[in-house]
């Protein structure tokens, strides 16, 4: 018998102890606690199923929305027409605020509406200034009639009326010219009882340049030579001509120049032209041509510095020569006064055995015969377009035109009995 004493039980595993939360500690638990949001539980989150809708109901409702959109429509389309009407309304109105615009350039210095306005008052005690007085005043009067700005307003004003909308690019108006055509042909075929020789030199299809010699003190010359190209040619065509700047400060003579087919003057214009195959005209001799003396008609002036040489020789277009003879004598240029002439915007006025003594008929022609030659093609194929810009070349081709055209000058004049029978 096993007398040894029982091993001791092992002591149960003790705890720890709790450790004491302070009251602050439990406080800001509490407050956490409070804060947290809500637990939700996910089978919450899945959306019910809705009952069916009911056919009965659905129709109801869809008929109503259709008699609310119904109801909606004609009051859109009342907005929209209103606004279209406002809208047409505001622009009467800026069209005949542009009406009166044009209307009152002639010289009363009304540009608009705000010319109805009242005038400011004056201070009392100050008596009215020439400013101050008015389109009644006599001296505000008298300088706007002394500015050229007037005469240039209101002779534009007038040569504007009855302008077509069917112009082209550089102001030409094809019903103009169908309006006046009979005028001219009249002039050219019973007034100045004009003869053509040579019209078969001016090709009927493609570019060329017509160099004429200016004749005569204003310039009809380049009217009669589309007259008469556009009468004796088989295909009748249409001549551009270039036009010095001086003419287009003339009364009604730039506007209605312009309306005919005239162009101002310069290298853009006459390659633009070229460029769409018309038949081009241009008077090299320019403003000094026109103001030629009567001794010293039919001799041809410098022909500048060769400006259409240079333009035949970039757009390979061949030059036909072309001279009028019978124009200086029909309104001789006796001398010319070159000062005073400021206010009108002209350069020198004429003075000739009509003109100014008998007014505005002194402007009218002596009905002398005139002849159009023209002369045979000069091709320029020859040279490159690279050429233009030799000056020893240009001078040259220049002298070489301006010889041919006095050739044929003189061979014309020695040819002619008479002023006025050709």
């Amino acid at each position: 018998m096993d007398t040894s004493p029982a091993p001791a039980a092992s002591p149960a595993p003790s705890r720890p102890a709790a450790k004491k939360k302070s009251p602050v500690s439990a406080r800001k638990a509490r407050r956490d606690k409070r804060r947290a949001p809500p637990r939700v539980d996910p089978i919450d989150l899945q959306p019910a199923a809705s009952p069916p809708d009911d056919p009965a109901t659905v129709a109801v409702e869809t008929a109503g929305h259709d008699d609310a959109a119904a109801a909606t429509q004609p009051s859109v389309d009342q907005e929209t027409a209103v606004i279209e009407e406002a809208r047409r309304r505001e622009v009467e109105a800026k069209i005949r605020e542009l009406e009166s615009r044009i209307e009152g350039m002639g010289g009363d210095g009304a540009t608009g509406p705000a010319s109805d306005a009242a005038p400011a008052p004056r201070a009392s005690g100050t008596s009215p200034g020439p400013r101050d007085r008015g389109d009644g005043s006599v001296l505000g009067t008298a300088r706007e009639m002394l500015s050229s700005d007037y005469y240039l307003r209101q002779w534009g004003r007038i040569s504007m009326r009855n302008r077509s909308e069917v112009v082209d690019e550089f102001g030409y108006d094809p019903r103009y010219d169908a309006r006046v055509r009979p005028v001219l042909e009249l002039l050219y075929s019973r007034y100045f009882r004009s003869v053509t020789e040579g019209i078969e030199h001016v090709p009927s299809t493609g570019r060329a340049l017509i160099v004429v010699n200016h004749s005569g003190t204003f310039p009809y010359d380049g009217v009669m030579l589309k007259t008469a190209v556009r009468k004796e040619h088989p295909a009748a065509r249409q001549v551009r001509w270039l036009s010095e700047d001086q003419i287009f400060y003339l009364p009604f003579v730039g506007s209605f120049m312009t309306r005919l087919g005239s162009v101002r003057a310069c290298q853009e214009n006459a390659e633009r032209l070229l460029a769409n195959d018309n038949l081009v005209a241009v008077f090299p001799e320019g403003a000094k041509g026109m103001g030629r003396l009567y001794r010293d008609r039919y001799r041809l002036q410098r022909f500048g510095r060769g400006g259409f040489i240079r333009l035949c020789l970039r757009t390979q277009t061949p030059i036909v020569p072309c001279v009028i003879v019978g124009a200086e004598e029909s309104m001789p240029l006796m001398t010319r006064i070159e000062y005073l002439t400021g206010p009108l915007g002209l350069p020198y006025l004429p003075i000739t055995p009509t003109f100014p003594l008998l007014g505005p008929l002194g402007l009218l022609p002596a009905p002398t015969r005139w002849s159009f030659v023209f002369g045979p093609p000069i091709q320029l194929d020859g040279y490159g377009p690279e050429t233009a810009d030799d000056q020893v070349l240009v001078g040259r081709l220049t002298e070489r035109v301006r010889a041919t055209m006095q050739t044929m000058l003189d061979r014309a004049l020695s040819a002619r009995r008479s002023v006025w029978f050709g």
